[in-house]
């Protein structure tokens, strides 16, 4: 068998050679398939945070990373971050959405509502969190079957209030008013102040509401509870409050003011007591339904999920300098004692 290359020259091959070439293509293609199949696909999951993007280091950040661990992703194996922030400026996210969007994440995860509410038009998949409650806000239709392209972890506060609450009346048995700060410019923070002041009118408890919108605002609302002290705090979290929280302490220890607060970050930081969800375990859940996702399942199919474990938290460090005694009762119910 011959093949004309150019004027004058020829090569020839074997009709049996040929027949071993051709034979050979297959088999080198099943050997590259099988190196490909070899190597698991890396996964990019994006972030979005209505504050500062999460770092890996921050009880948020590691509670995430320790979830998807425990269901089978190793962070710079088998997925990577693209993590994005508005640094309280919203009116950047949905540049944000769209920069993840271009990146091509396979799912994000959103905390607060902001970063919900952004992506909610968008094609991601999302799984939320701390955005309050996803129907009252209008994220999803409803918890069971939520619709379009959001799933994640639903507010529980009018089921907690009452149990916060009664930690402030065991710790100050003539508690007849509490302050609740909350930032009033969230829908979702508010619903949550909403539901708290519902749990307090219920026990005869009346309410002084502190809504902020910015940084600037807590001086208003600290000048407030100095002309009419509220006999304890409730501060509801999200990312305004909680960058403010030490003015909250400085607050309650110059006017001392039993505090209560919505996680146990705060009490390890300084604050007197938390009552609220578990942060790692909500996290679990929260690595649970991006790992349903990115093995195909969607997120109008995925009920959003309640936190399951509660945890109290006291320290009695600062419940000493505000001249607060803490009985062996109330003790007896903490999970966590900062002494």
């Amino acid at each position: 068998m011959q093949y004309q290359m150019r004027a004058g020259q020829s090569v020839i091959v074997r009709r049996r050679d040929l027949v071993a070439v051709l034979a050979a293509v297959p088999v080198i293609g099943m050997i590259t398939g099988v190196k490909a199949q070899g190597q698991p696909k890396k996964y990019l999951i994006g972030t979005l945070n209505t504050g500062a993007p999460v770092p890996d280091g921050s009880p948020f950040g590691a509670g995430l990373i320790r979830g998807l661990g425990k269901v089978g992703y190793t962070l710079n194996q088998n997925y990577s971050f693209i993590r994005r922030g508005a640094e309280l400026h919203p009116d950047t996210l949905p540049r944000l959405v769209d920069e993840l969007t271009a990146s091509h994440a396979d799912v994000v995860v959103c905390f607060g509502y902001g970063s919900a509410h952004a992506a909610k038009n968008s094609t991601l998949p999302v799984v939320s969190f701390t955005a309050g409650d996803p129907v009252g806000t209008g994220l999803v239709a409803s918890l069971a079957r939520p619709g379009g392209n959001i799933t994640g972890i639903s507010d529980v506060s009018a089921e907690v209030t009452p149990k916060r609450l009664q930690y402030l009346k065991e710790i100050k048995p003539e508690l007849h008013r509490v302050a609740i700060l909350y930032n009033a410019a969230d829908p979702g923070m508010t619903l949550r102040y909403r539901a708290a002041e519902a749990g307090a009118t219920a026990q005869g408890i009346g309410i002084q509401a502190l809504g902020v919108r910015e940084p600037n605002d807590f001086d208003q609302a600290f000048a407030t509870m100095n002309a009419e002290m509220p006999d304890a705090i409730l501060m509801v979290s999200d990312i305004l409050t909680n960058l403010n929280r030490r003015r909250v302490f400085q607050f309650s220890a110059m006017h001392r003011l039993p505090a209560i607060y919505e996680n146990n970050g705060y009490v390890r930081d300084g604050g007197l007591m938390s009552y609220g969800p578990d942060l790692d375990e909500s996290l679990e859940r929260v690595a649970s339904l991006v790992d349903r996702i990115l093995k195909g399942a969607k997120p109008a199919d995925l009920p959003f999920e309640q936190p399951t474990l509660f945890r109290f938290a006291i320290n009695l460090k600062t419940a000493k300098a505000l001249g607060l005694t803490v009985s062996p009762l109330l003790l007896a119910q903490a999970d966590e004692v900062i002494e």
